[in-house]
């Protein structure tokens, strides 16, 4: 397959590409560090390229996709992993906050798709978004509520697409807790986060059961993304859940 990943420089995006390699699968790779994404690309191999695209300019986002095409030939699957999440109460979460993480989380996913469009349409492709527990699974959690709400919103996005081009594949895979890759394949997601306010939630996230007590392989995150893309063009799948399961669970039936 002739794959285009979004927000590949790092985290779930990166350790995504770099397991759909593994398969065989020719990538392009998009993200808004050149370097990283190049990085990268070189690890996945089969010929995969890197190309800078900023999710937040719509013309950016046309030229990359574009340029993923040409250079692959096609583009059978569309994966957009790129996201945000500051972490503050809604009191303190300003309009340029709000503003960054719907450039991101939303928008961007969007602007994405619509030049991706006319090639998943000419292959009948498929493309995957990845979304949150916290937007549909759980409630909002404290202190990740503009992250939530942008979420929600991408899981709309996603449905007015399939609305609008049935004949293309578009899933939203709901994540819970995951681990991310090593080296530059970890997440960066709570970079900027204040940790002492991280410490005042996590006990409360724990008390509410937002937080399962392990954490899912990336790996296995990789293996449904897979199979979405597989799939998608022949079969319906709106939405997929991938949690681990609870510290203690029971086994396997």
């Amino acid at each position: 397959m002739k794959i285009v990943v979004v927000g590949a420089s790092s985290g779930l995006g990166r350790s995504i590409a770099i397991a759909l390699g593994k398969n065989g699968d020719q990538l392009a790779l998009l993200a808004r560090r050149h370097d990283r994404v190049v990085e990268a690309a070189e690890e996945v191999g089969h010929g995969s390229i890197g190309i800078r695209c900023d999710v937040t300019d719509e013309t950016s986002c046309r030229s990359a996709i574009e340029q993923a095409a040409s250079e692959l030939g096609a583009i059978d699957g569309l994966v957009y992993a790129a996201g945000m999440g500051p972490l503050a109460p809604l009191i303190e979460t300003n309009a340029a906050m709000w503003r960054q993480t719907f450039d991101t989380n939303v928008i961007g996913a969007a602007l994405v798709t619509a030049a991706a469009i006319p090639h998943l349409a000419a292959s009948n492709g498929a493309a995957a978004y990845l979304s949150s527990v916290s937007a549909s699974v759980t409630p909002p959690w404290p202190g990740l509520g503009a992250y939530a709400v942008s979420k929600a919103a991408l899981d709309s996005l996603v449905d007015a697409w399939r609305g609008e081009h049935p004949a293309i594949g578009f899933t939203r895979v709901v994540v819970g807790d995951c681990g991310g890759g090593e080296g530059p394949s970890g997440s960066e997601f709570p970079n900027a986060w204040d940790f002492e306010y991280f410490a005042e939630l996590h006990p409360i996230w724990a008390a509410r059961s937002y937080l399962s007590g392990s954490l899912l392989d990336v790996q296995e995150l990789a293996k449904v993304v897979e199979t979405v893309l597989r799939l998608g063009a022949t079969a319906a799948i709106p939405s997929v859940t991938v949690v681990p399961r609870p510290a203690g669970g029971p086994p396997p039936a």
